[in-house]
């Protein structure tokens, strides 16, 4: 029959194709295997020898190292909603203190720089960038941006980053991951974290096959790569740059560290450090925080607990076909075409090698689906073959080829070894579960690979050039934590809605305002609001509770609470103690990450309310001071129990003296010479210091000290002096406290 002939023909045609293709598939298993020989070999021999002569390092260890700044740069085209998650995330779990996010945003996209700007009002170490050019541009020039901005910060603030740390918006951060990178700068100029992508439902096998291959290649692969060639391909998220690092790109780039027109601009700065000669690391390093055995117990089936509990980046994939595709076409066009182009070939054949590895995707990803249709035929033949009653023995004409059968069972130990290989990794992190489904998950990333690579081809073909193809972004999930960033009211306009002052008083004061107060204050010096109702109106701003106290009468036990350097860094004051923790006091809003890391140093929960201006400053200086001057209650008792004054007045002097202290840095940042967040960063470094804050900051060079010298003058005018308020009696201006 003639259709037999049609088969036979095609089957024939067909053999021939999978010669060459079970040949080519051979090479890149019998790569494959390699690294898995290396890898197993170098872990039996640092079992039987580096681990039984040292102990592993321990978590703790991380703490040693002084918390050193650093800064987070983040791209946010379009992500609306997310940024704000993310700083609220960060703020709550980051086991760490001092450090700044810089989200570049774009000027075509008021969405997005609205939500920064709300987190922005709440997290005083978020700061919005606006790349010159509108988006979307590539991330590296977004990158680009920041860094200046980045660069400009360090100079109003006068400090030094000493890393700068590729995150994208939709990132989940480990808690110790800052700690980390502390830890190991300046020793390391590029560390890079795994990364393991959150998982979804088994059924979507679009964004759970990236949880197979980044499992393995965080697993395995880029440990032998470093361990081999000392290099460290950027996943473009969890990397640090040392400072030394960032200073030799832009000094390499003429003042641009990153190319903007690469689409994979973190691949290509693994290679130009590597090329300066720069210490490059890929670190996995487990937090286990309970090693018992109920603990293991709750490990899923296979999982292990060191591998389950590496520092990592946690994000969400693309979740369908269209998005996976546009993604992973956009890496095969950076780092095959785009990086030959780029980097060409070197002159260290180890590092060649990996050049290889990452180059030979472009043949692999069609060869890889070839071979599975391929596979998907044989399988059908020899259902065929074997269960149709007369069937014909088509696979005769395959196996009589014994270079065929020979490449084929060839081919066939080596992929159930690629099996063995990924369902290990992925068990360790993930559970045997998602192990065994990584099996099937296979299959389906081959396809996803295919039209990603096809698409990669048909681009750069379409533009001839490949560094003219434009950056496609991927949007972004982020994983929901049960918390809203909210925007923050302002304070006048609380205090208009609540009817405590008029549009009228707040436009005057503003216009009229003393030098080196806040707005706030200059309402209270003014007598136009009191301490108590402006206390009210930055709780309600705050979202806390307001109460009023004496400073005065905070027991020893709690004073003892709070370390002084603690109390004066934060300006809070202890109130009591609640089954919920302890409640602190401050006269203005204390910003999450403040509010952690209070939580920290003291270990235990923080609970904080907003008290009426000048009780926190009074109670500083009488139970935190190091230079303590005359104690303004004690003049005041004096006066009274010699009958200058009579009780009522007493009270009277009290609060109104009490109402109008002033802390030097609200003086500084009203006068312009700090801002908000130029001041937090500067408080940290002072905070280490055994210098006064005004000798610190002329030290550091951020004022001079005739500036100084001008503000206190500013402070010991605008504090009354207690000594002339008994004299005078109660006093005429501003009696209103």
């Amino acid at each position: 029959m003639y259709w037999i002939d049609i088969v036979a023909s095609y089957l024939f045609v067909l053999k021939y194709i999978a010669i060459v293709v079970a040949v080519i598939i051979s090479i890149s298993s019998i790569d494959d295997l390699i690294i898995d020989f290396v890898y197993w070999g170098r872990r039996l021999i640092r079992a039987l020898t580096i681990y039984r002569q040292h102990p592993r390092m321990l978590y703790s260890a991380l703490f040693d190292a002084p918390e050193k700044p650093l800064a987070i740069m983040v791209p946010a085209w379009q992500e609306t909603g997310v940024i704000g998650k993310m700083a609220e995330l960060a703020a709550i779990t980051l086991d760490y203190e001092n450090y700044h996010i810089f989200v570049g945003t774009y000027p075509n996209d008021p969405d997005t720089q609205l939500d920064v700007d709300k987190v922005c009002a709440i997290f005083p170490n978020v700061h919005k960038v606006v790349c010159a050019r509108p988006g979307p541009t590539s991330k590296a020039d977004c990158l680009n941006n920041v860094l200046d901005a980045i660069l400009q910060f360090e100079l109003q603030a006068s400090l030094e980053f000493s890393g700068c740390i590729l995150h994208d918006s939709e990132d989940v951060l480990s808690p110790l991951e800052l700690r980390l990178f502390n830890y190991l700068l300046p020793k390391k100029d590029l560390i890079q974290i795994p990364v393991y992508p959150f998982e979804r439902s088994w059924k979507n096998f679009t964004c759970m096959h990236y949880l197979d291959e980044f499992a393995e290649l965080h697993g395995k692969d880029v440990v032998v790569r470093e361990a081999l060639a000392g290099q460290v391909p950027s996943a473009g998220v969890g990397t640090c740059f040392s400072r030394k690092a960032v200073l030799a790109l832009l000094e390499e780039g003429d003042g641009i560290a990153f190319d903007a027109q690469s689409l994979t601009e973190d691949y290509d700065i693994g290679f130009r450090l590597k090329a300066k000669g720069l210490n490059e690391i890929f670190v996995r390093f487990p937090v286990i925080l309970d090693d018992s055995a109920a603990a293991r117990k709750k490990l899923l089936v296979g999982q292990s607990i060191r591998e389950s509990n590496v520092i990592c980046v946690r994000e969400y994939f693309p979740d369908t076909i269209a998005t996976a595709i546009r993604q992973k076409s956009r890496w095969i066009t950076g780092i095959v075409f785009q990086g030959y182009k780029t980097h060409h070939w070197t002159s260290s054949p180890i590092l060649n090698y990996f050049l290889w590895r990452d180059r030979k995707g472009a043949i692999t990803n069609f060869i890889s689906f070839i071979a599975t249709i391929i596979l998907i035929q044989l399988i059908l033949l020899w259902l065929y073959q074997n269960f149709w009653p007369g069937a014909y023995h088509f696979l005769s004409i395959f196996e009589s080829s014994e270079w065929l059968m020979g490449f084929l069972w060839l081919n066939f130990f080596l992929m159930m070894n690629r099996i063995a290989q990924r369902i290990f990794f992925v068990t360790s992190y993930y559970g045997l579960f998602e192990g065994l489904l990584s099996v099937p998950r296979l299959f389906w990333g081959n396809y996803i690979n295919f039209m990603a690579n096809w698409k990669a081809v048909k681009q750069v073909m379409a533009h001839g050039d490949v560094r003219r193809i434009a950056w496609d972004k991927t949007t972004h999930d982020f994983p929901t934590i049960g918390l809203e960033n909210a925007e923050r009211k302002k304070l006048g306009q609380i205090l208009i809605d609540r009817g405590v002052i008029t549009s009228d008083q707040l436009n005057t004061v503003l216009m009229h305002k003393q030098t080196g107060m806040k707005i706030g204050s200059a309402l209270v010096h003014e007598g136009i609001l009191t301490s108590i109702e402006l206390a009210d109106a930055l709780a309600i701003q705050a979202g806390v509770s307001a109460e009023s106290f004496d400073p005065y009468a905070i027991p020893k036990d709690l004073i003892e609470m709070i370390p002084p350097a603690i109390a004066l860094h934060y300006a809070i004051l202890p109130i009591r103690l609640e089954d919920s923790g302890l409640v602190v006091a401050s006269e203005s809003a204390l910003d999450p990450i403040s509010l952690a890391a209070i939580s920290r140093k003291l270990h235990r929960q923080i609970l904080y309310i907003m008290v009426p201006k000048g009780q926190v400053t009074i109670g500083l200086r009488k139970w935190y001071a190091r230079n303590k001057s005359a104690d303004p209650r004690q003049v005041l008792d004096d006066a009274l129990s010699s009958g200058k004054i009579k009780p009522n007045q007493a009270g009277e002097i009290w609060q109104f003296y009490v109402s109008r202290q002033l802390l030097l840095a609200e003086i500084l940042q009203s006068l312009g010479h700090i801002n908000e967040a130029a001041l937090r960063a500067l408080l940290l470094q002072h905070s280490v210091t055994n210098l006064y804050l005004g000798d610190f900051l002329v030290d550091k060079n951020i004022i001079s000290r005739e500036t100084l010298d001008k503000a206190l003058e500013l402070q010991r005018k605008l504090q009354p002096d207690m000594a002339q308020l008994i004299a005078s009696g109660l006093p005429l201006k501003g009696a209103r406290s």
